[in-house]
């Protein structure tokens, strides 16, 4: 059978350490997958970092390696997947880092693995610096569905979550993982979104992605889950932002970025 062919991202663009210094305003980069990283005004803390060794391979280079990471405030993880939380990236950070956060599930997982994990529920909040973060809703318990096999446990939706981030200079809406939900599009707008960007049925998917997108005309859109894991058979690792084209109102908020490129929010 011929190879599907997948679209990928553009080249990396490292990211070097002066990105992790004080600043006077804030910026974010993909870190390719489903990974995010952000600097507000000296505060820096990532999202699902997934920056080295992982079992299946690449279609980009790694932004930048757990090693080069001179210090973080914060990581968070959506969910348990290893390809969000991917423990070979985390243990290398844990040293650099000195909190972790996620769901009240990932985090009784990361505290089993001696990381300084805090769980949270839907819609809770709390701070590192400056910056608040929101756990969000997300639906993506697809280890329930008999198709995958068994689990030892039965998923809950609690177990999985989007961040809302909001600094001072403006907020960035990490969906997560996850089917769309009514709740998705009944948000306060948030100046950028993150989004599940996947043909995969438990992710937003494509056609959905539109409706995601409309719903906030005005955000600025960082699409992710795609262009980055070389998985031309895995639905969650497919999607092709060419699908958008002629769908998306206002398309030039498109951020057609390579993983590592810095992105500054317009100051408020």
């Amino acid at each position: 059978m011929e190879k599907r062919i997948q679209a990928k991202a553009k080249k990396t663009i490292p990211i070097p350490k002066i990105a992790f210094a004080d600043r006077p305003d804030t910026v974010f980069s993909w870190l390719g997958n489903a990974g995010l990283f952000l600097n507000s005004r000296g505060t820096c803390i990532m999202v699902d970092p997934l920056l080295n060794d992982y079992p299946l391979p690449m279609l980009i280079e790694f932004p930048v390696s757990p090693e080069e990471i001179p210090h973080l405030d914060g990581i968070l993880i959506t969910h348990s997947d290893d390809d969000h939380y991917y423990l070979p990236t985390l243990r290398k950070l844990c040293g650099v880092c000195p909190e972790y956060h996620s769901t009240e599930y990932v985090a009784q997982l990361m505290n089993q693995e001696g990381f300084p994990a805090h769980g949270h529920q839907i819609g809770s909040r709390f701070h590192i610096g400056e910056i608040q973060i929101t756990l969000t809703p997300a639906d993506h318990c697809w280890q329930n569905d008999g198709a995958f096999g068994s689990f030892e446990r039965v998923f809950q939706p609690e177990d999985c979550c989007g961040f809302q981030i909001d600094t001072l200079d403006g907020s960035i809406w990490v969906v997560g993982d996850s089917r769309l939900m009514d709740a998705h599009l009944h948000r306060k707008a948030p100046d950028v979104i993150l989004f599940d960007f996947s043909d995969d049925p438990w992710h937003i998917g494509s056609e959905n992605a539109v409706v995601l997108a409309n719903a906030y005309p005005e955000a600025l859109l960082l699409l992710s889950h795609w262009g980055s894991v070389d998985a031309p058979d895995r639905l969650p690792f497919n999607a092709d932002p060419a699908v958008l084209e002629g769908k998306i109102k206002h398309p030039g908020r498109i951020l057609n970025c390579a993983p590592g490129q810095m992105i500054r929010f317009p100051g408020k």
